[in-house]
């Protein structure tokens, strides 16, 4: 959570530009992003925040402008100020060092807890079985699922899903993590036990992009936030500034909404333990009323 005090970011994006169909979703992003901090994107949805990490590890090609990580210059070679196109496979190649989790967990139903974590290493980096094996248990035990190496994704909840996923993608040791709100497809309940394991990896130095509407999380573990809108960078600074005190209107209303959409999301956990606690309280049960009414009847 404490950015290195290397000169050279471990991210450096210089004028990134991206057209969907006529569509201009980035317009000329710049951001330096150092290693060990943990930068989270805010913003309205359209506004190229996913873009913009799917720029970074070329699952997106960029239209315009450069990325560069860990000094790597990611998808094209630059020959005498002229980018050619690297091939499917050295891109592959880049993709290695950076990890992407994402709103739905992409696990392969038919493998094993053990075995999502295990095939990257093992078929991509050519680690040996026994060794990929151990660190998967490792990291299983870190991201609380210890216990859980022969479960199937079936018979996991969202939330520890998405933990199997944060632990496929350590498996491969990224210099950088990317999350594109992981949080978002989980049931409201669910979200601490994700957000809690991102918590440790900010705390072990680990760089993170991190694509977020979860304020508590930005306020916490962010070392610094970027408001992005309309496919611009319209404010950054630490949490305390663009969250606590935003200088630009546009910032102040994103906020303010997000403001109502988490004491919605309040009121939805509060509601769902309400829900499971009467439930509960009406169950038939062993010398309650109903049981009495059952004896009588």
């Amino acid at each position: 959570m404490t950015a290195s005090t290397s000169d050279a970011p471990l991210v450096h994006a210089v004028n990134v530009s991206k057209s969907f169909h006529g569509n201009e979703v980035l317009k000329g992003i710049d951001m330096d992003v150092a290693t060990g901090e943990v930068v989270v994107l805010l913003g309205p949805s359209g506004s190229g925040k996913t873009t913009f990490l799917r720029c970074i590890n070329q699952l997106e090609t960029i239209d315009g402008g450069r990325i560069w990580v860990d000094g790597d210059l990611m998808g094209y070679d630059d020959r005498g100020g002229t980018l050619h196109r690297l091939t499917d496979k050295r891109i592959a190649a880049q993709r290695r060092d950076i990890g992407m989790c994402f709103q739905r967990f992409n696990l392969f139903p038919h493998k094993t807890v053990l075995e999502n974590v295990v095939e990257a290493p093992v078929q991509v980096k050519g680690m040996k079985r026994k060794a990929a094996e151990a660190r998967a248990m490792e990291l299983l035990q870190q991201v609380g699922l210890g216990d859980k190496p022969s479960a199937y994704p079936a018979q996991l909840s969202g939330g520890q899903q998405q933990r199997v996923a944060i632990a496929r993608a350590l498996a491969m040791d990224p210099k950088l993590m990317l999350f594109d709100e992981p949080t978002s497809a989980l049931d409201p309940e669910l979200v601490g036990e994700v957000l809690k394991v991102m918590r440790d990896l900010a705390t072990r130095g680990m760089t993170m992009i991190v694509v977020t509407h979860e304020m508590g999380f930005a306020r916490e573990v962010a070392d610094r936030v970027v408001f992005m809108d309309a496919g611009v960078v319209v404010e950054e600074g630490p949490p305390s500034e663009v969250i606590g005190n935003p200088k630009h209107h546009r910032t102040r209303a994103f906020l303010s909404r997000m403001r109502q959409e988490e004491q919605a999301h309040a009121e939805a956990v509060v509601a769902s333990v309400t829900g499971n606690t009467e439930a509960l309280a009406d169950a038939p049960g062993d010398g309650g009323d109903d049981g009495a009414r059952d004896t009588a009847g």
